[in-house]
């Protein structure tokens, strides 16, 4: 995967590139000598020393920490600048930008009055006083309507008022009835009006605006107010508490996935329903999401979910639990099972979450890392993440009896506000296979073709 600049993504990759050369230059060995005992191509370890790419797992990355000497805070900070490269890569677009420019056009267009003569002058306070409003209305008359119509508006609009400022006088009750609706210490008080006059006191608030599904022009009758109140509690995936401007946010967190994750970067097999003859080299590991969707591949044995997680500000947000879900489960796919490697290993395993699909009701186990014999502690939830402190998370599901499709559900609070996401395939569950009893081929890069595997 190349690197994007996509605001401060470039920053991130680039701090990250500036280390891995700062420990190279450390050494007196090559690009090719530690490219050999890191067990990757040359390029590749110059593609993530240029900032040109970062690795999709931290166990390379720490293996070639290791071999230039590096000391235990230098091996902290640069897990710490990888999983900020790792965030801006995968870091989806917001809406925010794109959805500015229409509203400073709008907000230029009623700055500037459209041009043409203006007989009299009298019409720049109306259309002063029309701005300031806010309404739809004379918004909508002050940006789109010419200027010789604007008089009419104005005028239509003081008649209205002059209407209904005498339809208001003409319907005041006199002082005597008055007296009756405000209740018995005004006098004459009737118990009906008292009662209803506190009845209705109540349902005042329930029509101002709030995280009700109800349109803000409709008004609910007064028999439909309280019960609604029952049903206010939180639903699914919803926000608990709306903000002071009465409308939900979304999840004060944002995510990216990587399903195409290989293990140790390396390791990997797929389900393809064609012939060794029609199925194109392994890829490298960045190109492995194309290669498989033009090969309707179907991963195999194992998915690896890389799961980038981090808060949209400085706010803590505590991620409280993590679900599998599976949809449906089916025999295993049929074709052949293609390894992407010949066998890899690291002195590094890094922590994930282990899901066991083949079970009734499967859970996401933490399971602890290990660093050349040092325990790497495993992720225990709840776990806070923020904008500054973002958090990779690496699941791996598996299956050995059927072609599975599952999904993954992510808890969090934050503020007084919980919520539920949905983590899953661009919309799609993801979907897992076993490949006992499939012939299983790997590639033979001299004679370039695939062939059967022999353990």
């Amino acid at each position: 995967m190349s690197a994007q600049d996509d605001g401060d993504g470039t920053d991130a990759v680039a701090g990250f590139a500036a280390l891995l050369r700062a420990l190279k230059e450390r050494t007196d060995r090559s690009y090719g000598s530690l490219a050999r005992r890191l067990g990757m191509n040359t390029s590749t370890l110059h593609r993530y020393c240029a900032g040109d790419a970062v690795p999709l797992d931290f166990a390379p990355v720490e293996r070639f920490a290791a071999l230039c000497g590096a000391s235990a805070e230098q091996r902290l900070e640069l897990h710490r600048r990888w999983l900020l490269a790792v965030a801006a890569r995968h870091r989806p677009r917001t809406v925010g930008a794109t959805q500015e420019a229409p509203d400073a056009a709008a907000a230029r267009a009623v700055d500037d009055p459209a041009e043409g003569p203006d007989p009299g002058g009298s019409a720049a306070a109306p259309d002063a006083a029309l701005k300031v409003t806010g309404s739809p209305v004379a918004e909508t008359d002050t940006v789109r309507r010419p200027w010789y119509r604007r008089g009419r508006v104005v005028a239509s609009l003081a008649c209205g008022c002059a209407v209904l400022a005498a339809l208001g006088a003409l319907a005041a009750p006199p002082e005597g009835r008055r007296a009756s609706v405000d209740g018995p210490a005004r006098g004459g008080a009737g118990p009906v009006a008292s009662g209803t006059a506190e009845a209705r006191a109540p349902e005042r608030p329930a029509t101002s605006p709030g995280p009700s599904t109800t349109p803000p022009t409709e008004r609910p009758s007064g028999s439909a107010n309280p019960k609604r109140n029952p049903d206010a509690s939180h639903p699914t995936g919803a926000t608990s508490a709306p903000p002071a401007g009465g409308q939900p946010a979304g999840p004060p967190l944002t995510w990216s996935v990587n399903s195409q994750a290989w293990k140790l970067g390396c390791g990997h097999d797929y389900v393809v329903a064609k012939p060794p003859s029609q199925v194109p080299p392994p890829p490298a590991p960045q190109d492995a999401a194309p290669w498989a969707a033009t090969q309707n591949a179907v991963h195999g044995r194992e998915t690896l979910v890389q799961l980038s997680v981090q808060g949209r500000s400085d706010t803590a947000v505590v991620l409280e639990a993590l679900r599998v879900r599976v949809v449906g489960r089916t025999a295993p796919a049929e074709g052949n099972a293609y390894a992407m490697d010949q066998g890899c290993g690291g002195s590094l395993t890094p922590r994930y979450f282990a899901v066991d699909l083949d079970k009734d009701r499967p859970i996401a186990r933490a399971v602890a890392g290990n660093d050349s014999g040092t325990p790497i502690p495993a992720v225990r939830m709840p776990y806070r993440v923020s904008a500054k402190d973002p958090e990779v998370l690496l699941v791996a599901a598996g299956t050995s009896s059927c072609d599975c499709r599952w999904y993954l559900e992510l808890d969090w609070s934050s503020q007084g506000r919980t919520g539920t996401v949905r983590i899953d395939d661009n919309g799609r569950p993801f979907r897992t296979s076993a490949i006992d009893g499939l012939p299983r081929y790997v590639y033979d890069t001299l004679d370039r073709q695939w062939k059967p595997y022999s353990p």
